[in-house]
């Protein structure tokens, strides 16, 4: 046995539990850090060669492991724009220098832009609605902008699209009168009308009213095809007739008009949609008709037109599925953004950076990306945040373990300098 070699293996001990040592430090310092993610020291042998009768001592060799996968508590808070992640998944950020990486650090609140910023100054990153419902881009970053929650002012949206459903009654009488589309009266009384309200362009809302009216039936019906058909026609309220027990005649002419088709079991076969053209507000609103039944059961019918009347901002707010929504005074709601979520195979695997985010590597895998609640990714908890997963009652067990180590190599190592001072003392 060399006593040099013994030395040698003591430094080795102390290196390791100086390194294990340095895990725990970092450990306990970060114990309140949000989303910060533990870190543990794994020890293996070096064997070196030993002949017959001489045993040559090695040493114990180091790595880092982390637990980037084990989830940590969730704490809640007062602040809407604090967001956890309940599950696999990783928010995306962008660093101050414009670089997409990857973090559970959801504490973020709002810079002087409205961009929502997380304590370590990285900017939360997500699709915008601006172009309609985003898709995700499964394999990278790209599409991805800052989620800016600084919404002012007054908004208004145009109806432009919008849906009615309902029931005609199959009973019901052929009209035998004046059909509402001639706009004259006396109006048949074989009718039966039904109002939505849109909007136009600055907010204002605009009624239309419905009318619908049996026109013909097949009988006996055939086992296919059309058993009754209907007329539908559309006026703008505002110019209905005044000081009469009707509407008719209104001072301009129908707005939309359509025909629909209904067979022997009470489906629409033709006639799904009806377009609404407004010469006043200058808009048209595709309704979509195809919810519509004729059944032995009374008139009824629901119109939904999208749209929104002019209205403040009243709060944003962030659903589990990642949706950022403006919520209106009036009650109505707009989605502005989608957050998503990334991932990647072997998350502990991925590489440390400064500001408690990271990024992928050859080891950890490629990254994926997807929406929240979708493939395996977790859910987003507005109002909470993920905290730390340190154990700090182990994190000061392995410190004295440690430090219990150390001071045990370091008297190998004195112990082994003390017998080389007996060598050297022995020449003189």
């Amino acid at each position: 046995m060399s006593i040099f070699g013994s030395m040698k293996t003591a430094v080795s001990g102390m290196n390791a539990q100086a390194n294990r040592l340095s895990t725990v430090a970092d450990n306990i310092a970060n114990v309140n850090t949000t989303g910060y993610k533990s870190v543990s020291t794994a020890f293996s042998s070096l064997v070196l060669p030993s002949s017959s009768g001489n045993y040559n001592s090695g040493g114990v060799q180091t790595s880092v492991r982390q637990s980037v996968s084990a989830q940590g508590d969730i704490s809640y808070t007062t602040s809407g724009y604090d967001l956890a992640i309940s599950g696999d998944g990783f928010f995306i950020v962008e660093s101050p220098d414009g670089v997409p990486v990857l973090t559970r650090a959801g504490d973020f609140t709002t810079d002087d832009e409205g961009n929502l910023v997380n304590g370590a100054g990285f900017k939360l990153m997500g699709y915008s609605y601006d172009s309609g419902a985003p898709a995700v881009v499964v394999n990278g970053f790209s599409g991805l902008v800052p989620v800016n929650v600084a919404q002012s002012g007054l908004t208004a949206i145009a109806s432009t699209t919008g849906t009615f459903s309902g029931n005609l009654n199959s009973g019901a009488a052929i009209a035998t009168g004046n059909l509402p589309l001639s706009n004259t009266t006396p109006m048949t009384a074989d009718t039966k009308q039904i109002s939505m309200v849109g909007y136009d362009k600055l907010g204002n809302t605009v009624q239309y009213d419905f009318y619908f009216t049996k026109t013909s039936v097949t009988t006996p019906p055939p086992a296919t095809g059309a058993a009754s058909e209907w007329q539908v026609a559309v006026y703008r309220h505002a110019d209905a007739a005044s000081g009469s027990s009707t509407s008719f005649p209104y001072t301009s002419a129908a707005v939309g008009s359509g025909t629909m088709e209904f067979d022997a079991t009470g489906k629409l076969v033709t006639g799904g949609s009806l377009t609404i053209t407004d010469p006043v507000t200058t808009g048209s609103i595709a309704m979509d008709l195809t919810g519509f039944t004729q059944l032995a059961s009374d008139f009824a019918g629901k119109g939904t037109p999208n749209g929104q009347a002019a209205s403040p901002v009243d709060s944003v707010t962030i659903g589990k599925d990642g949706t950022v929504s403006a919520m209106y005074a009036d009650g109505t709601s707009k989605a502005l953004y989608r957050i998503p979520l990334a991932t990647v195979a072997s998350p502990d695997n991925l590489t440390l950076m400064s500001g408690n985010v990271y990024s992928a590597n050859g080891t950890s895998g490629v990254t994926v990306t997807g929406f929240p609640q979708t493939n395996g990714f977790g859910t987003i908890q507005s109002g909470a945040i993920e905290s730390s997963n340190v154990d700090l009652a182990g994190e000061l067990t392995e410190m004295i373990e440690s430090q219990r180590s150390y001071t045990a190599n370091s008297k190998v190592f004195q112990t082994g300098s003390d017998i080389m001072d007996v060598l050297v003392n022995l020449k003189r």
